[in-house]
């Protein structure tokens, strides 16, 4: 019957509440990445080889890295990753505003973005080696170009290269930067671009005032997402640019084949040192545009 109540056996879900959830989170947050991280910054202190554990303090780890000239390959590392951040930075964001704002057709947008995640269903090994026969001295390249005469002999920098590893890292990472700041341009309403062009605003004046400050929290992501992994790559390094160009992500993983804990520890740390100057800069920056709650605020009109 219309006025009957429900059968006892009825199950109506309902998302638990209450500040255990908050805590219960907080808590394998804190497990799953502070803890690692406190290990890392101890392991750095004390002296952890192959022979064992001394857990007196120490700064020896620190006192190698710069007496092996370690800290040169933390610093080509950051070099070559604020580097191709900027390239990339430069090459998705008008791909993403054309392909949020510019593209109609929604068959074009979904083989679009089939093909930005094609690359992740294989591995990073798989889709960086391709790069060594064509970028070769007697590669496609090569050869096209010297049978254009443009070129007398083969271009020896094409690979093994810190040229080659800018390159080969473009791939890999422009997904990162180009999904979310086509999703917070996805998300702007489409009324503001018609008000700005109808109170006479260039479309210059458009992009400045009311696309990149709409913008900003996919783009201080796509910096993160893309920035923060490029610092422990492994492979683009160790395949395109041999043993001339050593990143930081290789020089970790040699020191752990060695047993050498502490120092890799320590070339760890100045990885967690530099994140957190990118959080408090981005903090900062999300301060002066006028809060995150504003940005959403914006988002959401």
């Amino acid at each position: 019957m219309n006025g009957s109540r429900p059968p006892s056996w009825s199950f109506r879900w309902r998302p638990p509440t209450g500040d255990w959830i908050l805590f219960s989170f907080a808590l394998i947050w804190a497990a799953g990445v502070l803890v690692p991280m406190a290990g890392v910054l101890l392991f750095s202190f004390i002296r952890a080889h192959a022979e064992g554990i001394n857990f007196a303090f120490t700064l020896d780890a620190y006192r190698e890295i710069f007496s092996t000239g370690r800290w040169e390959v933390t610093a080509r590392t950051i070099r070559i990753a604020a580097t191709v951040t900027a390239i990339l930075l430069l090459i998705s964001f008008p791909f993403a505003l054309w392909l949020a704002k510019g593209l109609r057709s929604t068959l074009v947008k979904l083989i679009i973005w089939t093909l930005l995640t094609a690359p992740f269903f294989l591995s990073d090994t798989a889709r960086t080696v391709v790069w060594r026969p064509v970028l070769g001295l007697m590669g496609p390249i090569n050869s096209g170009l010297m049978q254009l005469g443009i070129i007398d002999g083969p271009i020896t920098w094409l690979l093994f290269s810190e040229p080659a590893v800018h390159f080969g890292l473009l791939g890999p990472f422009l997904p990162n930067m180009v999904w979310p700041i086509f999703l917070s341009i996805t998300l702007i309403d489409d009324d503001l671009l018609e008000a700005s062009k109808d109170i006479g605003a260039s479309h210059w004046q458009t992009l400045r005032h009311v696309i990149l400050p709409l913008a900003m929290p996919g783009i201080l992501a796509g910096v993160i997402f893309t920035f923060v992994p490029m610092l422990g790559d492994d492979v683009v390094a160790k395949i395109i640019g041999g043993q001339k160009v050593v990143m930081l992500g290789g020089a970790m993983l040699d020191l752990i084949t060695a047993l050498n804990y502490s120092v890799a520890a320590a070339m760890s740390a100045f990885v967690i040192l530099l994140v957190a100057v990118l959080q408090l800069l981005f903090i900062w920056i999300v301060r002066r545009i006028g809060g995150g709650a504003a940005m959403v605020e914006g988002l959401r009109r």
